[in-house]
Formats: C-alpha cells, sequence, structure tokens
C-alpha cells in the first residue's frame, strides 16, 4: 500500500497480521498484548511500523494509563481534555467509556467535549482542569494551577499530568494521521462549542 492510499475503513495504515509483521514487530506485538492492555488496538497498528517506538510509547502509556498517582477519573479528565485538544475523535471515544467508569460524569464529559469549561466541578477536577487546560492553550502552567496540583497531588502528580498529556498527544496524533476510524455506527463525541 503507498502513502497515498487508505484501507477500506478509511486508516492509512492496512492493518498488520501477524504473518505480516516483521520478527521485531511480532516481539513488540506481543509485549503491548501480554501487558494490562491485552489487545494492540488504537494507535499501535501504526506505531508498529517502527516497533523501537512502539515499544517506548506502550511503556510510557502502561504507567500512565494503569500506574499513574492521578485518581483513575481526574486521569480520564487529563486524557478526554487531551483527546479534544488535538480533535481525536477516536481517543475521545474511547476514554469517554472510561472516564465514566471512573467516576467523572456526564456533565464534565459532555462540557470537555463541547470544548468548554464544566460549570460544577469538585475541587481535584479543578485542579486537574485547569492545569491541562492550560498546558495546552497555553502551552505552560500558572503559577496557580502549579502551586495547586503539587498541594494536592505533589511533584510526581504534576509530572504524572505531564506524562498523561504527552503520551495522549501521541496517541491522538498517530491516530489523526492514520485517520483511525470510530466503530460502526458510532457517532463522533467531539462538538464544536
Amino acid at each position: 500500500m503507498s502513502p497515498s492510499e487508505t484501507a477500506d475503513d478509511g486508516r492509512r495504515f492496512t492493518l498488520l497480521t501477524e504473518a505480516t509483521m516483521t520478527a521485531r514487530q511480532r516481539e513488540s506485538y506481543q509485549a503491548i498484548v501480554s501487558g494490562p492492555r491485552k489487545g494492540a488496538t488504537g494507535p499501535f497498528n501504526a506505531l508498529l511500523r517502527s516497533p523501537e517506538v512502539a515499544d517506548r510509547v506502550q511503556k510510557v502509556g502502561e504507567y500512565v494509563r494503569f500506574q499513574s498517582t492521578i485518581p483513575a477519573a481526574l486521569n480520564e479528565m487529563a486524557i478526554l481534555i487531551t483527546g479534544r485538544f488535538w480533535g481525536a475523535q477516536f481517543e475521545f471515544w474511547a476514554h469517554r467509556r472510561l472516564a465514566r467508569t471512573a467516576g467523572l460524569s456526564d456533565a464534565i464529559i459532555d462540557a470537555i467535549a463541547e470544548g468548554r469549561r464544566p460549570e460544577s466541578m469538585t475541587d481535584d477536577e479543578r485542579i486537574v482542569h485547569d492545569f491541562c487546560t492550560e498546558l495546552f492553550r497555553d502551552k505552560a502552567v500558572s503559577d496557580a494551577s502549579f502551586t495547586a496540583v503539587v498541594g494536592r497531588f505533589g511533584e510526581q502528580g504534576v509530572i504524572d499530568l505531564i506524562a498523561a498529556s504527552g503520551y495522549y498527544s501521541i496517541v491522538s496524533m498517530v491516530l489523526n494521521v492514520d485517520r483511525y476510524p470510530l466503530p460502526a455506527g458510532e457517532k463522533a463525541p467531539l462538538r464544536t462549542p
């Protein structure tokens, strides 16, 4: 497949199978599917084109998603803000469910999807929302936002939020470049205000 061609579902990267993977791609694939995600969907089909990158990216993602010091609902909030920033429909769609399961309210999820500030947030939600929103909007954070995160989650919490924002930026960019589709019958979750 040439770079200008797309897969049947609109993706630019054809689906790799174990039969079409190189030995190095299979090694990377096995590391991904044997970890806590138990699958290699989303960005991983594309990332496997560079197995060394796939290995490193998936290890960061494993930490960010499954071991972060940031509580799950707040981590998912950071992920949704990242997906919204990049306009990554699949990323937002996939993590909207995870955010709900983790306890983030539909009102907050919908506000983020619409690109507006949620009206009613807990102190912790406000701290994470402000930090992540400033990071993407301003390419930096204010002293007030930095101090709030340190005060609530410690310095490691600052780095964990940055890591979530960075990792899911990579994921969102890969999905967008690949034109990774939503599942059949699903509506695009991101709307403009």
